[in-house]
C-alpha cells in the first residue's frame, strides 16, 4: 500500500514540477496506462504497481488542472459590464480604499464564458460588509493576472490554486430574493453571520483581529503590521487554522469524551469497538471545528492528519507513523490534487516528517519541556531546506518565538477562546466583560513577545539549498547521536556552517551586464548588475493598501538572483509609483550612494544624505558606463515628472535609456544634449517614458531614436490605460520590437558584444500562468 500511495503522490506532484502541461500529461499518462495494463507479464508486480500508480496520479492531477484551466473568463468579456447571480463562498473582508472584498460562486445559468468562481472588490459609499446571499450584481471582470518575477508572491498562482477564473469590481449589487440557497450557500451564510456576531461580541478588545483569526479562522481584520510581525517571527502558522489548532480541539474533546464514556455503560462493546467510538467522536469534534473555521485547505489537510494520528494512537490498522504519514498525503492529494501549489502542503508534511524522524529514535518518553525544545529545534532546522527550495528564508526569531508561543497558545489562549466560543453560542452572542479582559490580556502578552522578537536585528535567513540541507542534516544528527561528544561535534559543525554562510554580503559574479526590468505593475524599477556591482533605478509602487513592490517583488527577486548588496540607488522622482517602499528597501540594504531627481521629496531620514542628479559625472557599474541627465528648472518647471533623473546605460556600443516620467517637451531637450542616442553604433533599448502615456514618447522623439526595442512598464488593464494606442503605433511604425511587463513579466536584457539577448519571464512560467502577445 505504501508503494502505491507514494507513487500516486509523486504522479500528482510531477505535474506541478513543470515537466508536463495538462493536455500532454493526459495523453501520455492515459496511453501508458493502457499499454501497461493490456500487456501480460512484463514488469515485476512492485515496479508495475509503482508505474501504474504514478501514471494514475499524473492523470488524476491533469484532469483537474485541465478542467480548472478551462473555467476562466473568455477574453472577449474582459472589461465588459456583466450581470451575474450567485452566493457568497467566503466571508467578506475589508480592503484598501474602503472597499469590501469577497468571493462569489455563480449560478449554473451564468453567461457563457464566465467562470464559476470569481474574486470581487466593491468600492464606493454603498459598499458594505453586510452582503446579502444569494445576490445579483453588475460586475466588470478581467482574466486572472499577477506579476511574474524571478522571486516573490505570484498572485496568478494563488488565483489558480483557489479556483478563481476571474477577478473584478462591482458596479451594482442587490439581494436576489428569488435565488436558490443550497447547502453550500447556507453554510457560508451561517458562517458569515457567526463572524458578524463574534465581531460584535468582541468589540472593545485591542486584539480582536487575533481573536477572530484564532477562533474562527477569519483573517479579514488582520492588518499589514500583524503580517509583518508574524512573518518576522515565523509564526504565521498560528493564525491559520491547522494541525496545532485541530490537534488541541481533538485533544480536549478526547479528554472530555473519555471522562464521559467511562461513566457510561459499555454493554456488549469490545475494547476495540470502544476505541473506535472514541476515535469517531473525536474526529467529528475536530470536523465540527474545521467547519466553524471555514473548512479551508489548511484546515482540511489538518483534519486528515488529525484523523489518522488519532487512528494510530487508538490502535488502528495503519502500521506505524510513516505509513500514516503516507496515507495522509495520499488522501490529501486525492481530495485536492492542487495541494502541491501550497507552501503549507510542503511545510506541514515536512514538519510532521521531521518530528517522526526525531521522536521515533528516542528511547523513553521525554518530559514536556524537553519534547518542546526537541520538536521546535528539529522543525526549525529540518524545514530550512524546504524553505530554501520554496525560495523562502527561515526566520531567526522563529525558534524563540515558537518555544514561547506554542505552549502559551496551547495552554491558555486556545482553551480560553474555545470556552468563549461556547459562551457565545449559549448566550446568543454575548460575552461578559471579565471574559473579554482575560482574553485581551493573554493575547496581549503573546503579541508583545512576538513584537519584541520581530524587532531584533538579525541577518537574512535565506541560504542556498545545499547549505540549508547540510545544516538540517547536522542538527538532526546531533539529535540522533547516542554520545554527547558526537552531538556537540555535529552542533559545532552546524554553527560553523551558518557563521560562514549567513549574512554574507557579496553579490553573485555576473560576467556579462544584465538589466532587469521588474514586473511591478503600474510603476517602474530597473536593476543593472555587472561583475558584482549594482545600480537600482526606482523602487516601484506603494499603495494605501500596504502593498509595496520592494517587499513583494524586489527583495525576493534580488535574493533569488544572488544580489546581497546595492551599490547605487537612483530615484528618478518622488512619485509613489517610482519611489514606493523606500523604508523597506533601506531596512534591508545600505546603498553607498543615493541619487535623486527630487531629493526634497524623499523620506526625512535619507533626504540629507541623498545627492542631486543634475550635473553628475558619468560613473561605471562593472564595465557599464552610466550617464546622468536632468532637465534644468527652466525646462521642467514645477512638474515632478519632468524633473525625472534620466539615465543612459552604455556597454559595447549598446545603450539603454531610462527616462523616468519626462514629457514630450523635456524629451526634445534631452535628445539635444544626448546625441549619442541618435548617432549610435549598437542597439538601443528604451524604457517608454511615463509608462507609454500619451503625454510622452512624442513623434519626433520616437522617430529620431527608432529604438530596436521599447519596453512599457504598466499595470495589466490598469485604469490609466497605459500604454496609449497612439504611442504604441508610433513605436511600431518606427520598427521597434514592443515589450510590456504586463504581458511579459520581468524582462532581462543581457548585454553582449554581439548584441542584446532578451528574456521574458512570463514565457517560461508554469502552464497555469498565461502567456501573452505583446502586440
Amino acid at each position: 500500500m505504501g508503494t502505491g500511495i507514494a507513487a500516486f503522490a509523486c504522479g500528482v506532484i510531477i505535474l506541478y514540477s513543470g515537466l508536463f502541461t495538462p493536455p500532454w500529461a493526459l495523453a501520455c499518462a492515459g496511453l501508458a496506462l493502457i499499454v501497461i495494463t493490456a500487456r501480460p507479464g512484463g514488469l515485476a508486480p512492485v515496479p508495475k504497481l509503482f508505474i501504474l500508480c504514478l501514471l494514475a496520479g499524473l492523470l488524476w492531477a491533469s484532469v483537474f488542472a485541465q478542467w480548472r484551466l478551462g473555467d476562466r473568463l473568455d477574453p472577449a468579456l474582459e472589461g465588459e459590464p456583466l450581470t451575474v447571480s450567485g452566493f457568497l463562498c467566503s466571508a467578506s473582508a475589508p480592503g484598501a480604499w474602503g472597499s469590501v472584498r469577497f468571493s462569489l460562486c455563480l449560478d449554473s445559468d451564468r453567461p457563457e464564458g464566465v467562470p464559476a468562481r470569481v474574486r470581487l472588490a466593491w468600492y464606493g459609499e454603498e459598499a458594505t460588509m453586510a452582503l446579502p446571499s444569494p445576490l445579483t450584481a453588475t460586475v466588470v471582470l478581467k482574466r486572472p493576472h499577477g506579476a511574474v518575477n524571478p522571486g516573490g508572491f505570484r498572485y496568478e498562482t494563488w488565483l489558480f490554486r483557489k479556483g478563481y477564473g476571474a477577478t473584478g469590481t462591482v458596479r451594482t449589487l442587490e439581494a436576489n430574493l428569488a435565488g436558490r440557497c443550497g447547502l453550500s450557500c447556507g453554510y457560508h451564510r451561517w458562517r458569515q453571520g457567526l463572524i458578524s456576531s463574534a465581531d460584535k461580541a468582541l468589540q472593545g478588545m485591542d486584539h480582536k483581529a487575533l481573536a477572530l483569526s484564532l477562533l474562527l479562522g477569519y483573517r479579514g481584520q488582520m492588518e499589514n503590521a500583524h503580517w509583518t510581525v508574524l512573518e518576522a517571527t515565523g509564526t504565521i502558522h498560528l493564525v491559520a487554522i491547522s494541525g496545532l489548532h485541530l490537534g488541541l480541539v481533538a485533544g480536549i474533546a478526547g479528554l472530555l469524551l473519555r471522562w464521559s464514556l467511562v461513566r457510561l455503560p459499555m454493554v456488549g462493546m469490545t475494547p476495540r469497538q470502544q476505541r473506535f467510538r472514541l476515535w469517531l467522536l473525536v474526529t467529528l469534534a475536530a470536523a465540527g471545528y474545521a467547519l466553524l473555521a471555514g473548512f479551508t485547505v489548511p484546515t482540511r489537510r489538518a483534519l486528515v492528519m488529525v484523523a489518522i494520528a488519532g487512528w494510530l494512537l487508538l490502535g488502528g490498522r495503519i502500521s506505524g507513523a510513516w505509513q500514516g504519514w503516507l496515507v495522509a498525503m495520499g488522501l490529501v492529494l486525492l481530495a485536492d490534487p492542487f495541494g502541491p501549489l501550497d507552501q503549507g502542503f510542503w511545510l506541514s508534511f515536512g514538519a510532521v516528517a521531521v518530528l517522526i524522524l526525531v521522536f521515533s529514535r528516542l528511547h523513553g518518553r521525554p518530559g514536556p519541556l524537553k519534547a518542546l525544545i526537541l520538536a521546535q529545534s528539529a522543525v526549525f532546522a529540518g524545514l530550512w531546506p524546504v524553505l530554501a527550495i520554496l525560495d523562502q528564508g527561515a526566520a531567526w526569531a522563529g525558534l524563540m518565538a515558537n518555544l514561547f508561543a506554542i505552549p502559551w497558545l496551547s495552554l491558555l489562549v486556545m482553551p480560553l477562546l474555545l470556552a468563549a466560543g461556547v459562551i457565545l453560542l449559549v448566550t446568543g452572542g454575548v460575552l461578559p466583560e471579565p471574559v473579554l479582559l482575560v482574553l485581551d490580556y493573554v493575547l496581549g502578552v503573546l503579541w508583545w513577545v512576538l513584537v519584541q522578537l520581530a524587532q531584533l536585528d538579525m541577518p537574512s535567513g535565506r541560504l542556498p539549498v545545499w547549505i540549508a540541507l547540510a545544516f538540517a542534516l547536522l542538527v538532526l544528527l546531533a539529535l540522533w547521536w547516542p554520545g554527547n561528544w558526537l552531538r556537540l561535534a555535529s552542533l559545532a559543525a552546524a554553527a560553523l556552517l551558518l557563521l560562514v554562510n549567513v549574512g554574507h554580503g557579496g553579490n553573485a559574479w555576473q560576467p556579462s551586464p544584465r538589466v532587469w526590468i521588474w514586473d511591478v505593475g503600474q510603476g517602474l524599477s530597473v536593476l543593472l548588475e555587472h561583475e558584482g556591482e549594482t545600480l537600482l533605478y526606482d523602487t516601484g509602487p506603494e499603495s494605501a493598501s500596504g502593498y509595496n513592490a520592494v517587499s513583494e517583488v524586489l527583495i525576493p527577486s534580488l535574493d533569488r538572483i544572488g544580489i546581497r548588496a546595492l551599490g547605487t540607488l537612483v530615484i528618478s522622482h518622488g512619485d509613489q509609483d517610482h519611489a514606493g517602499g523606500l523604508s523597506a528597501l533601506l531596512g534591508r540594504y545600505r546603498p553607498r550612494h543615493i541619487i535623486a531627481g527630487e531629493p526634497g521629496r524623499l523620506p526625512a531620514d535619507i533626504k540629507e544624505s541623498a545627492e542631486s542628479c543634475r550635473g553628475r559625472e558619468p560613473v561605471r557599474v562593472g564595465q557599464v558606463w552610466v550617464r546622468f541627465w536632468q532637465a534644468g528648472q527652466g525646462v521642467a518647471g514645477k512638474d515632478a515628472n519632468d524633473l525625472s533623473c534620466v539615465l543612459v546605460l552604455e556597454y559595447a556600443g549598446h545603450q539603454t535609456l531610462l527616462p523616468g516620467d519626462i514629457s514630450a517637451r523635456t524629451e526634445r531637450h534631452m535628445l539635444r544634449e544626448n546625441r549619442q542616442l541618435v548617432d549610435r553604433q549598437g542597439q538601443l533599448t528604451v524604457i517608454a517614458p511615463h509608462h507609454g502615456s500619451k503625454t510622452s514618447s512624442g513623434a519626433g522623439f520616437v522617430r529620431d531614436l527608432s529604438p530596436e526595442r521599447v519596453i512599457f512598464t504598466a499595470g495589466y488593464r490598469h485604469r490609466y490605460g497605459h500604454p496609449h494606442p497612439d504611442v504604441v503605433a508610433r513605436y511600431r511604425d518606427a520598427g521597434s520590437a514592443l515589450l510590456n511587463t504586463a504581458t511579459s513579466g520581468a524582462i532581462r536584457l543581457e548585454l553582449k558584444q554581439e548584441g542584446v539577448d532578451v528574456s521574458e519571464w512570463r514565457q517560461d512560467a508554469p502552464f497555469w500562468i498565461r502567456r501573452h502577445t505583446n502586440e
